[in-house]
């Protein structure tokens, strides 16, 4: 069987996350081909898509979304997912699983909902949020005059994981602020979720958008378990290879697979972006020691990082002082000329797209 280098898997990657050269796309065929993107916080979305297409302005981004055509829903591994209206209704029953598990077994909130008739909560909370977008603590809130003796905080995470809640604009609106405020999807939508919807067909959008991976990679981008089950359903529509230390990596015959020597170019990856997050085995984009380094972070902040050779060699922040914006670029190791060059110029097009009308300043600061 054909064993695939760790750089080769980096190159397959790249090129199937937009990252080896950008791509004449609409936003909206961004979001299909990569899954959806995570958005846990409102606007990193937005600098992903410009990392990856040509020409993307963040009007682009916020038209889909004031226009329902996207939204931001917990979905993949529970976290927040900004998708196309279609994938919400496709893959939202897919992960319902995961927001069951974490009903019965979450910390903070399982033992609150102990013999709560979760029918009857789904169905109170739909009618609150139909007649007012509410956010959690609001929604808790009026939860609670129904059930009392429950704790507020508690019966809104119920609905959110009972339901499938959409966080509704001005929320993630480029330009514009808003507390996250609740809606249901196949109302805010106006279209039902599938109930055709299959995780073979999610397992193999996941092998075009981050393959070739293995088992416990899809298992961990999707959250789910027991995959290994579909993979096997999908052999005769897949090719198999090995990584060098001997796991099947699974992987659609057609996808790109780039020769390893291809050059990648530095590129600014966005805060969250799914490419860090998406397989058990992360060291195809960035070693061990870089990502200890990364994840210990205050405040559980996952920032921005810079891709040099396809692999994570540093972060990068914005900061804003009256009309100067700074970017700032920390690398993890010494950067060569050519690097630093790529670097600083495609920051300041970083800064023109995310600061316009500011004096951009990039700063590359020195390895610890």
């Amino acid at each position: 069987m054909t064993v695939l280098s760790p750089r080769a898997l980096n190159r397959a990657t790249l090129a199937r996350q937009w990252l080896l050269r950008k791509e004449k796309r609409t936003v909206a065929e961004a979001l299909e081909h990569l899954v959806g993107m995570q958005a846990q916080a409102p606007f990193p979305p937005y600098f992903g898509l410009w990392s990856r297409l040509h020409g993307f302005t963040p009007a682009d981004l916020a038209t889909l979304i004031e226009d329902r055509r996207a939204v931001r829903i917990v979905l993949m591994r529970g976290t927040v997912h900004l998708v196309t209206a279609e994938d919400c209704a496709f893959l939202r029953p897919l992960v319902q699983p995961i927001m069951d598990r974490d009903l019965d077994t979450n910390t903070q909130h399982a033992e609150h909902l102990t013999g709560l008739d979760r029918a009857e909560l789904a169905e109170h909370a739909r009618k609150l949020l139909r007649d007012n977008h509410l956010a959690a603590k609001n929604l808790g809130v009026a939860l609670a005059e129904r059930w009392p003796d429950r704790a507020p905080s508690a019966l809104a995470h119920a609905a959110r994981g009972l339901l499938p809640l959409v966080q509704v604009p001005p929320r993630a609106v480029w330009g514009r602020s808003g507390a996250t405020a609740y809606a249901v999807a196949d109302e805010w939508l106006d279209r039902p979720l599938r109930t055709d919807a299959s995780l073979a067909e999610m397992v193999l959008r996941y092998l075009a958008a981050f393959g070739p991976a293995t088992t416990a990679d899809v298992q961990t981008w999707s959250g789910l378990t027991r995959l290994g089950e579909v993979l096997d359903s999908l052999r005769p529509k897949l090719i198999t290879f090995t990584d060098e230390d001997g796991r099947e990596l699974f992987d659609l015959p057609d996808a790109p697979r780039p020769d390893p020597a291809t050059p990648a170019p530095p590129r600014f990856i966005a805060p969250f972006d799914n490419i860090l997050l998406s397989h058990a085995n992360r060291t195809r984009a960035i070693s061990t020691e870089n990502r200890k380094r990364l994840l210990y972070t205050k405040n559980g902040v996952f920032p921005g990082t810079i891709l040099v050779n396809g692999q994570v060699h540093g972060e990068w922040r914005i900061s804003r002082a009256k009309d100067v914006a700074t970017l700032e670029i920390t690398p993890y190791q010494r950067l060569s000329k050519r690097d630093a060059g790529a670097l600083e110029s495609s920051g300041a097009r970083l800064l023109a797209f995310a600061e316009a009308g500011a004096t951009p300043i990039v700063r590359i600061g020195t390895t610890d």
